[in-house]
């Protein structure tokens, strides 16, 4: 059985098509959702559609997230963003995937809803980075052997990069893949700066993780120069 676990914060408006695109798929699943204090119609949705419903002490994705693989009952972890929906095959693959017992994870490619042709770009450079260096953000659909996720310690509770860090330690223990299936994932968080300064901070800031810097370190510097944008 696959366990597939959905962090949220008031996900009212996207994680209805996201559960009901799970739902549709016939592979054994359970959906746990694990709420970081949402005030809008979440608890409810999640409730209404008989997913396994955690509440965590509070908004952090690191967090919310070990906290759904500890209640997990598969021997197949599936980490997916509340805004990001499966394909059909999409379980299926991930099964075909674990045949090879080297194949301890890996993630979906990755495409926007009404991308711009600057995000179809940086889909086409993201599907190269994660089938040949095995390196896989939130937003593509994480998924892990259990036994292998429990190895590790699972995710290191980082305020930013703990997907990109859990992959890179996959990798010591198995085979990290990318799957030839697609999620379809909401280009909201492109809105307020645009596609292309925000995907150049993101850049940014991976370089400067993968030299060295802290995540929670560099979250907080985000933090600082975007509430110093605000008040100017």
């Amino acid at each position: 059985m696959v366990s597939i676990v959905i962090p949220t914060l008031n996900e009212a408006e996207l994680l209805p098509e996201s559960l009901e695109r799970i739902a549709a798929d016939i592979v054994p699943h359970e959906i746990i959702v694990v709420d970081g204090g949402s005030s809008d119609a979440t608890v409810r949705i999640a409730e209404a559609a008989q997913c396994r419903f955690v509440r965590s002490g509070g908004p952090h994705r690191a967090k919310q997230m070990n906290l759904g693989a500890a209640n997990a009952q598969g021997a197949v972890l599936l980490f997916l963003h509340a805004d990001t929906l499966i394909p059909p095959e999409g379980l299926r693959a991930i099964e075909s995937a674990l045949k090879d017992e080297q194949v301890v994870g890996g993630g979906f490619r990755r495409r926007y809803v009404n991308a711009s042709p600057f995000l179809q770009f940086s889909c086409a450079m993201a599907d190269w980075r994660s089938r040949w260096l095995g390196w896989h953000f939130g937003d593509q659909g994480i998924f892990v052997r259990r036994a292998a996720f429990e190895a590790l310690g699972g995710f290191r509770e980082f305020a930013v990069f703990e997907d990109f860090d859990l992959c890179r330690r996959m990798k010591k223990v198995g085979r990290v893949v990318g799957l030839r299936s697609q999620v379809l994932s909401s280009a909201r968080r492109f809105a307020k700066r645009g596609a292309l300064v925000t995907s150049l901070t993101d850049l940014w800031l991976t370089c400067r993780y993968l030299a060295g810097a802290h995540p929670d370190r560099l979250a907080a510097g985000a933090v600082r120069r975007r509430t110093k944008g605000h008040q100017t």
